[in-house]
């Protein structure tokens, strides 16, 4: 709308999901959706706040608290907070939009939300995070619960972070509730939660590789972007289960693999002793096996590869990029970022699946595809109800049902809402974003949310 401020992030997500809505035979079938969808595009709540700390020299800082609150039909907002420099009102509301109908394809009770601040925890002493922290949820401890809003971690915001906000949080609110996922093990936290998003992303996959007829991941060269926990965690899963990984990155550059061997499951822990130092890639010792590509995503510097993971940050693969992913032989793209993939991008794989057939890329959306934490912090919020810690292989098999679910549910939305081809693999992406929908917005309905002249 004119009278509002450009927000291109969040206007990107509305569009990708209102483009899949609107190539489907979703509106024909239920024209009342379009009503569901303008109801859905609005956030329940939005609480912004000032954030005011010191640093280690006595100095007054300030900065910009979020929390987007967006929809709650499913059940209490659920969705992660982001310390980065890059925060702003568009950002988390793509991500607390997004995170609705990820939410949804989880089968968990869980709505969408969002929040973080504008501090970059970079260069920051420990004093200085926890100080930051501790002010930050002064304020957002008024608005959370454990069945209200349960936060969790995202950028910038990991186990330490998690730690001295849930107890801050517990102190200002007098009592001890699993008001924040990610949690330690010693106090509410659920085993698998730190490998859940990696580990979900790769199961997925599998199942994209054995519909397809692709086989397993044996052999197959893989190219991750990002080296934070997705990356870190699907890259030693993919190790385990046979594959290749041929590149990491960060924001400074790309790791890319040139021996055969590719990047070792040794490299992988070295390099999360890096990260959890908070050093870049550039750090990184090797013994001349891989090669540091300065200022570059690694798209276009892997040579031949079957599957692409991004796992990064938003927009990481342009079209250009995607077009060299195709160039370079590779069948299978998911996002194990948040709306990875530019627009572009995803027309790109999009017409290839359609023009390719069964020869074709097959593209899944981060909604789909990395549920999988999300699906794990919900884990981890019914053993916090019921007081009980479950195993590690009860929580890893919970997880491989939900992302089988979660494939198989937008594949068989797709084949009933999408027109398709003989022999044309089911678009994810619609199959997903209508999946997704469909179940909110009847959520919605039956709540009385929204509701049509009928």
């Amino acid at each position: 709308m004119s009278n509002l401020p450009s927000e291109p992030e969040f206007e990107q997500a509305y569009k990708e999901l209102a483009y899949t809505l609107e190539n489907s035979t979703l509106f024909q079938k239920h024209p009342e959706y379009r009503t569901a969808l303008n109801v859905a595009s609005i956030p329940e709540r939005v609480i912004q706040f000032r954030v005011v700390w010191e640093d280690d020299n006595g100095n007054l800082q300030v900065n910009r608290g979020y929390r987007v609150q967006f929809n709650s039909a499913l059940g209490p907002y659920k969705g992660g907070l982001r310390l980065h420099p890059s925060v702003n009102l568009s950002i988390l509301k793509f991500l607390g939009f997004e995170q609705i109908f990820k939410n949804a394809l989880t089968g968990l009770s869980m709505g969408g939300g969002k929040g973080g601040a504008d501090f970059d925890p970079k260069g920051k002493s420990d004093a200085e995070i926890r100080r930051f922290c501790c002010a930050f949820m002064a304020e957002l401890h008024k608005h959370i619960g454990a069945d209200t809003d349960v936060p969790a971690g995202d950028i910038g915001v990991g186990g330490r972070e998690i730690g001295y906000m849930f107890g801050a949080y517990r102190k200002a609110a007098g009592r001890f509730e699993g008001v924040l996922t990610g949690k330690g093990l010693s106090w509410g936290g659920s085993l698998i939660r730190p490998e859940a998003t990696g580990y979900g992303l790769v199961y997925y996959v599998d199942h994209m590789l054995e519909y397809s007829g692709a086989g397993s991941y044996a052999g197959k060269r893989v190219a991750l972007s990002g080296s934070g926990n997705v990356a870190q965690y699907a890259a030693l899963k993919l190790i385990e289960l046979g594959a290749t990984v041929v590149s990491l990155s960060d924001s400074k550059g790309a790791l890319v693999a040139t021996g055969e061997s590719g990047i070792t499951g040794e490299d992988i822990n070295a390099i999360m002793a890096i990260k959890a130092a908070r050093q870049p890639l550039t750090t990184f010792q090797n013994a001349g096996h891989v090669k540091w590509v300065e200022g570059a995503r690694p798209w276009l510097h892997v040579g031949k590869v079957d599957i692409a993971l991004p796992c990064a940050t938003q927009n990481e693969v342009s079209k250009e990029e995607a077009e060299g992913l195709l160039a370079a032989g590779c069948k299978f793209v998911a996002e194990g970022s948040n709306m990875g993939c530019t627009l572009e991008a995803i027309e790109v794989f999009e017409n290839n699946r359609k023009e390719k057939k069964g020869e074709a890329v097959w593209y899944a959306p981060g909604k789909a595809a990395n549920c999988g934490g999300v699906a794990v912090s919900g884990l981890e919020m019914a053993q916090n109800s019921q007081r009980l810690n479950w195993t590690q292989s009860e929580v890893d098999e919970k997880l491989k049902d939900i992302m089988k679910n979660a494939f198989f549910n937008g594949l068989n939305t797709a084949k009933t809402y999408v027109e398709a081809a003989e022999g044309e693999l089911p678009s994810l992406v619609s199959g997903s974003n209508i999946a997704g929908f469909v179940k909110v917005a009847q959520a919605m309905h039956d709540q009385g949310d929204w509701w049509s002249k009928n």
